[in-house]
């Protein structure tokens, strides 16, 4: 069970918002390439980006600041002779040249969610473009799929479309139930089993991540593909530790050394 750690971006500084209202966000760094380097020293192996402006305005606004985050785990590997960590990013990535730079730029996977919706030709263009480096993000509450930085509920149901997203080749679907984003009131577990059990790529949990015992809970069913979970409020206020967590995680999912989980 890998625990990724969240940067999300909104005018260059590094916020957490309460079900994804942009009216209701806490700075929590106006450094975002600081605050990823303070992750990785807690033993990240993986960074999750979203440009939150991004994703309202439908292209990318945050830039910088993702370059400034690549530079940052560039520059730490270096220093401490290790391999970079993969970095994934999603928020108003609407076309395959965004895609391309973005990659170029280092990112390792390209995360795509309201383009998915409504524009699934894109997705699987995307896809035969960038094979293994696409991943879906799907945000639902009560079952249906939202889009436009959650601000749309669609009439979608979440396994039709995650089934349909898969055909097409995308490498992992990350679930978020809006319902629990930054409330910090537990991962959503019935609704996050039933994806992955609907689907044969690996689900990465989001959304409602608190305490130790909310990590616990996911790796006891991880065997049913969920291979990760994406953390944010809960890392940034104190309530789970990055560090101690993934090292529960690695012991109950029986892992024995630190190599990045295949997702």
């Amino acid at each position: 069970m890998l625990l990724i750690p969240a940067i999300d971006l909104k005018d260059g500084h590094c916020v957490r918002l309460k079900q994804g209202d942009m009216d209701q966000a806490t700075v929590f760094s106006d450094a975002p390439a600081d605050m990823a380097r303070h992750w990785l020293a807690q033993g990240a192996r993986r960074l999750h980006l979203v440009d939150l402006n991004g994703a309202f305005a439908g292209k990318p606004v945050n830039e910088a600041a993702v370059k400034a985050i690549l530079q940052a785990v560039r520059d730490y590997a270096e220093e401490t002779g290790t391999e970079e960590i993969p970095v994934q990013l999603g928020g108003g990535i609407r076309d395959l040249d965004t895609i391309e730079r973005y990659l170029n730029d280092g990112l390792s996977y390209i995360i795509i969610g309201t383009a998915a919706v409504k524009s699934p030709g894109f997705l699987a263009d995307a896809c035969a473009a960038f094979p293994g480096q696409i991943i879906v993000g799907i945000d639902a509450k009560d079952g249906k799929v939202a889009t436009d930085g959650w601000s749309k509920l669609s009439g979608h149901d979440v396994i039709d479309l995650a089934q349909k997203f898969e055909g097409y080749g995308v490498e992992a679907i990350i679930y978020t139930d809006i319902g629990r984003d930054g409330m910090m009131g537990g991962v959503n577990i019935e609704a996050t089993v039933k994806l992955a059990q609907a689907v044969n790529i690996p689900v990465i949990a989001s959304g409602g991540v608190h305490v130790l015992a909310d990590v616990e809970a996911l790796c006891e069913v991880q065997d049913q593909g969920i291979s990760g979970v994406i953390c944010g409020r809960s890392i940034y206020e104190g309530t789970l530790d990055l560090l101690s967590a993934q090292d529960r995680a690695d012991e109950l999912s029986g892992e024995t050394d630190t190599e990045e989980e295949p997702i």
